[in-house]
């Protein structure tokens, strides 16, 4: 099996995760830069997350051609990925997502925050992107590159941007490390909400503890149990068996 394989298979079982964990559902997406041209990434054709399989993985340039000569449909949305792989060379996967639980803070002006450890990787830092402020009436999707790159703007050096109405883009440094904070930023987005309920004041995670939880880096073991445990539940860690070799 060549590396871009397993990248296949990785792109595959993240897919699979993100469903099974309720990040995404019939809609949503996730890439991953290519590990031979940084001015390419694998991205699946326009398909259901759930039901994403190797031959569905393609591989796109970042203006959002398609790089390998295919013509499936593609998701309309993939300049996401383009803007964000563009904007920032560190950027190595990238996830798309309209998880309900995020949504009342795109539409509020209240500030999404980290509150539990696991979402410290999230950053102390959330932005709002509103596609009315540059581009004033739109179907809320991100459809073209320039909207794709005025994301990427908002986005900044941050891990994620808010979508007023829409849902959320998160960046990382790995595969593993997107997911982890794709997974926790809605668990994150309830825990807070349910403070709020309590009524009081809610206690953030701090830029110290999120500085010495971001500097344990994008994999290793943390990650790794964390990967196997989520495509177990999945069902889909064969995907990843090449790993334990």
């Amino acid at each position: 099996m060549t590396d871009i394989d397993q990248l296949i298979n990785e792109v595959v079982a993240a897919n699979r995760i993100l469903a099974h964990e309720g990040v995404v559902d019939a809609y949503g997406h996730v890439s991953v830069r290519h590990p031979h041209d940084p001015n390419l990434f694998l991205l699946s054709r326009s398909r259901s997350p759930e039901l994403v399989e190797p031959e569905d993985i393609m591989t796109f340039r970042l203006d959002g051609s398609p790089a390998d000569g295919r013509s499936d449909g593609a998701y309309v949305e993939r300049f996401i990925h383009c803007g964000a792989y563009e904007a920032n060379p560190d950027v190595m996967s990238v996830v798309h997502s309209h998880a309900t639980s995020v949504l009342p803070f795109t539409i509020s002006s209240v500030p999404l925050k980290p509150v539990i450890h696991t979402a410290s990787h999230c950053g102390g830092n959330i932005p709002v992107w509103d596609s009315q402020d540059k581009f004033g009436d739109t179907g809320l999707l991100v459809s073209d590159i320039d909207q794709g790159r005025d994301l990427a703007r908002v986005l900044g050096d941050n891990k994620v941007a808010l979508m007023r109405g829409h849902g959320f883009t998160a960046v990382g440094r790995s595969l593993g490390e997107v997911l982890k904070i794709s997974i926790y930023l809605p668990q994150n987005a309830q825990v807070y909400m349910d403070a709020i309920k309590l009524g009081g004041s809610v206690k953030f995670v701090t830029p110290g503890e999120i500085a010495i939880r971001d500097s344990f880096g994008p994999g290793g073991r943390e990650l790794k149990r964390a990967m196997d445990y989520w495509a177990r539940r999945a069902g889909c860690s064969h995907y990843l068996e090449y790993k334990k070799s």
